[in-house]
């Protein structure tokens, strides 16, 4: 079994076999050098040196700054972000990605792995926007074949293999789907759907890691979804996706960029572009957390801003048209025993499709796909009663049992990004294709697609960035071949998970939860464990994490306050029904000395966060 930073004198070889950046230390030791056998030990190590050697391969090129890029440190905190801001304000950067939503991470993650030396500036925190108010699903959008959207499935359905087989295993996991249908003759025809989707997925180099989908029929059906109502299905068909943790996978983009050298700004608002003539030359940004304006020179400037991208293209052109339609998302959470099913569930609804989800115990029911009203809010969207018995509506015409609206326990909506589209009628008619603008010299922007494709999206960006810097040293992208942090060596963690549960002291099935958020990164867990053993207490009300989560948000992972841990590190916001007020009172005072609180701002930040989040909110 690997040696980890559970145990003393252990830390810094567990840190390095755990790393999953490819530009991790030099000092790393070799286990044979530290006279170990253990072949679990060895190949994490092999497989981390494989990684550094691609990644000195790929830094061939080094852009402005990019000498650093080796040595960098993925930690994100209070201090990393102040060494950037010291940074920023004396160096010009070949690319600014403005927004920190998955789409940015991964344009910072790309740019910086092909040698471009990188600031990412988002306002709020990282998927703070639509990257932490998804399905949860990477998938390739089963419906979107109704569409004739062939090309769109196939290459969400090559980079969920990815996600899969190699650059987050940790985060993402398959799961099985029943699609049930009400009249008999309507199986063979979602089953022939289900088998083209599941054949565009074996096309390529990551395809076939799902079983083969399967035909039911009731009684079949039946015995895996109890409350499916026998009396309104036919049969269903059965078929695999996979889930994702969509916030704490952006939070692991950001850091792997990190590794590679990025600077990674949070609350750092882009007040305007900066020009000479017509070209963008960088941005000036306002620091939220003191007040201070200061100004980022770049070669490039990429916005991957997401459903504020109209407002980045206006600082240019007063009078741009709209490239962005914001689709309103809502999902609900629901407590676990109000469904019967050991199966997710998709079913059709009269515009689109529905999902019912397991997650943590929980089911998300979702979701909506509205356009966005003018008297909403956009930074803080909710949902209204009428979509919450919307969605219960539409999840109770496949039940045996109607879900009740006191069984919801938690919701959350937000805006899809779509590029607008005049022919239109409705906003599920708009297409997930993603685009490219480059409306000035040394700016891109990106909007549109779907999650799961992020990856292809920042790759793109990046290419159009590169183009404008007229460079042909610049390598292409290499994103497909590195892991994201966490996921090298998560594997052999897994496989050895009741061994590193008896040895920490732990229930299995907390090491369990703590292996699928952290991956091989639980060392940063069990490096807070044992220097402050009262961190083992879980956290109220569920009790599905550790306070020592808490203190990794804030030393590791770039949370700066209770709604950034909350909401979207430990994800206890919308899941509990108290919204985490209770975890708040208890998580304040442990994460205080890292962010540098006296008791007075312990409880001015506690205050603060139960008045975002009222108990008479759903």
């Amino acid at each position: 079994m690997p040696t980890y930073s559970l145990f003393p004198c252990a830390t810094r070889w567990a840190i390095a076999i755990s790393s999953s950046s490819a530009a991790s230390r030099s000092w790393r030791p070799s286990p044979r050098e530290q006279g170990s056998t253990n072949p679990a030990q060895i190949a994490l190590a092999t497989a981390h040196s494989a990684n550094a050697e691609a990644h000195r391969a790929r830094h061939a090129y080094r852009g402005k700054g990019a000498d650093v890029v080796e040595y960098a440190d993925d930690r994100l905190g209070t201090a990393s972000r102040a060494r950037s801001i010291t940074y920023l304000r004396d160096h010009d950067v070949d690319v600014v990605v403005i927004g920190g939503g998955v789409v940015g991470s991964g344009a910072a993650l790309d740019a910086a792995a092909r040698g471009l030396s990188v600031a990412l500036v988002e306002q709020s925190d990282l998927a703070a926007g639509t990257s932490s108010r998804s399905s949860r699903l990477a998938h390739g959008g089963l419906r979107y074949l109704e569409q004739r959207e062939f090309s769109l499935v196939h290459e969400a359905l090559t980079e969920r293999g990815l996600l899969l087989d190699r650059l987050a295993p940790h985060l993402v996991r398959p799961i099985p789907f029943l699609f049930p249908v009400g009249r008999k003759w309507e199986r063979p025809y979602v089953a022939s759907g289900v088998r083209l989707y599941d054949a565009l997925s074996r096309i390529g180099s990551y395809g076939g890691t799902m079983p083969r989908p399967k035909s039911l029929n009731v009684e079949e059906a039946k015995a895996l979804a109890p409350d499916l109502d026998a009396g309104e299905i036919a049969g269903a068909v059965r078929f695999h996706d996979a889930q994702i943790d969509d916030a704490r996978h952006t939070v692991a983009v950001a850091r792997t960029a990190a590794s590679y050298g990025a600077h990674i700004l949070t609350r750092a608002r882009v007040e305007e572009l900066l020009r000479e003539g017509e070209r963008v030359t960088g941005v000036r940004v306002e620091d939220e957390t003191t007040g201070e304006h200061f100004d980022i020179r770049a070669s490039v400037v990429i916005a991957a801003a997401g459903i504020w991208t109209d407002e980045v293209l206006r600082m240019v052109d007063a009078e741009a048209s709209e490239r962005v339609q914001q689709s309103k998302g809502v999902h609900l959470f629901v407590r676990g025993q109000a469904i019967r099913s050991t199966t997710a569930i998709i079913a059709r609804t009269p515009a689109s499709v529905l999902f019912l989800l397991p997650w943590g115990g929980d089911w998300i029911v979702g979701t909506t796909d509205t356009a966005r009203k003018p008297s909403e809010s956009l930074a803080d969207p909710t949902a209204t009663e009428d979509e919450i018995f919307y969605l219960l509506g539409q999840a109770n015409r496949w039940l045996a049992r109607p879900l009740r609206r006191e069984e919801v326990i938690g919701t959350y909506a937000g805006y899809r990004p779509l590029v607008a589209e005049e022919s239109a009628e409705t906003t599920t008619q708009v297409s997930r294709e993603h685009m490219i603008f480059h409306p000035v010299p040394g700016l891109v922007a990106v909007a549109g697609g779907k999650y799961t494709t992020y990856r292809v999206m920042a790759a793109d960006a990046v290419d159009a960035a590169v183009t404008d810097l007229d460079d042909d040293a610049i390598p292409a992208s290499s994103t497909a071949d590195i892991p994201l942090v966490g996921a090298v060596g998560f594997t052999d963690l897994w496989a050895d998970r009741a061994s590193l549960a008896e040895r920490g002291d732990l229930p299995v099935k907390t090491v369990e939860r703590l292996l699928r958020r952290h991956g091989s990164r639980v060392s940063e867990v069990f490096d807070a464990l044992e220097a402050d053993p009262a961190l083992r207490e879980p956290l109220p009300p569920q009790g599905r994490h550790l306070a020592a989560e808490a203190v990794v948000a804030v030393s590791h992972q770039g949370a700066l306050d209770l709604e950034d841990v909350l909401a979207r590190r430990l994800r206890i916001t919308p899941e509990s029904p108290d919204h985490g007020r209770a975890a708040a009172a208890a998580v304040a005072p442990v994460i205080a000395p890292i962010l540098g609180w006296d008791e007075g701002r312990v409880a001015e930040e506690i205050a603060a966060y139960a008045d975002r989040h009222p108990l008479a909110r759903a």
